[in-house]
């Protein structure tokens, strides 16, 4: 700067906003860990699901088993919400003790694979709402741009046009569709090697195992075929439903960017999220997810910080005009929702 000249203000390069937050965040003493919180809510959480499969063996061979599958399903996903907990780390710092948390709420508590699910959750929370790099997104039973509605085929393409109208419906086989896709995590291999990385992939298949034998021993112990076929379908319906419903009001609907937008990490996960408001029913409803903007931002950060985090959150997206998208539960479906049947349109034109 030449001497005399006017001093401006040095420009501020985007990179340096996020770091900027964290401190504000750091300082607030919110990226502690919880340990008496956790402790309580594992002991809770476990002890409920716990309580629910004495329940099931002690009320033996009744029709009041299926409103009882109805309430386990919604103990295994709190169990579960425990799971993408430790997959963070937000209980522990180390590996390990996360490890151990996960796979057991994971592969023997709910019947998933604990490693698959931190692979594919990663690779989303690297890239959410991308449609190249975000499984989330990626076109399956559900397509979520324009393009890959064009793409579809026969059936496919007929689903696509209403997909909107089957979205809830088709969630009652999420359940199924998750455990299905651990089952090929663990043993699908491409070009002679294992799709899919996992850290201990025997004791995840021993553990699958496990499950899956006591689940359908304590259901064949206690009553007929056709009650226990019947509980596990409720069950695993109402489950994959819950589970659904917890994920969807996060990102659908939101803007999906490309390989051509340039978009710094705190603008890439900001943008593509959505925050859910409600009180301490929602928050333990939802598992914290709805907080999802900071918890993108802060991946492990304890969930009970996160909703000390957010006005500190918000406030600093309105200093850098940043959109902070906040809603009710209900009108988050809607957005979900339009946002699925825009994508049909091409297709019904």
């Amino acid at each position: 700067m030449a001497l005399g000249a006017v001093a401006e203000p040095p420009v501020r390069r985007r990179g340096s906003d996020y770091a900027q937050l964290s401190r504000r965040i750091s300082q607030a003493g919110l990226l502690e860990r919880r340990p008496g919180w956790y402790v309580t809510r594992i002991v809770l959480t476990l002890g409920a699901f716990v309580a629910g499969w004495v329940a099931v063996f002690l009320l033996g061979d009744s029709w009041w088993q299926l409103p009882l599958a109805a309430l386990m399903a919604v103990a295994t996903t709190q169990v579960a919400f425990l799971g993408h907990d430790a997959g963070h780390r937000q209980m522990f710092r180390r590996r390990g003790p996360s490890e151990v948390v996960g796979l057991f709420a994971g592969n023997v508590a709910v019947g998933i694979s604990y490693g698959w699910w931190v692979d594919k959750h990663n690779r989303h929370h690297a890239n959410p709402n991308h449609e190249d790099e975000d499984p989330d997104v990626g076109a399956g039973a559900l397509v979520w741009t324009p393009e890959q509605a064009l793409e579809t085929r026969g059936f496919g393409r007929w689903m696509a046009q209403r997909q909107a109208y089957f979205f809830f419906p088709m969630l009652l086989l999420e359940g199924l569709s998750l455990h299905v896709a651990s089952i090929k995590a663990i043993v699908g291999r491409e070009d002679g090697k294992y799709a899919v990385p996992m850290r201990h992939r025997a004791v995840e298949a021993a553990l699958l195992v496990a499950h899956t034998a006591a689940y359908v021993a304590l259901l064949l112990a206690v009553m007929s075929p056709v009650k226990a076929l019947l509980f596990a379908v409720v069950h695993q319906a109402l489950w994959g439903l819950y589970m659904g419903c917890a994920f969807a009001p996060n990102h659908k609907g939101m803007p999906m960017p490309t390989a051509e937008d340039e978009l710094d990490f705190l603008r890439k996960q900001v943008l593509t999220s959505r925050n859910v408001r409600g009180s301490r029913l929602v928050d333990t409803t939802l598992g914290g997810l709805n907080y999802q903007i900071e918890h993108h931002l802060f991946p492990n950060m304890p969930r009970a910080n996160l909703r000390r985090a957010q006005p500190i959150v918000r406030a600093y997206c309105v200093e850098q005009d940043i959109p902070y998208a906040e809603t009710g539960l209900v009108e988050s479906y809607r957005q979900a929702l339009g946002h699925l049947h825009e994508v049909g349109r091409p297709l019904r034109g």
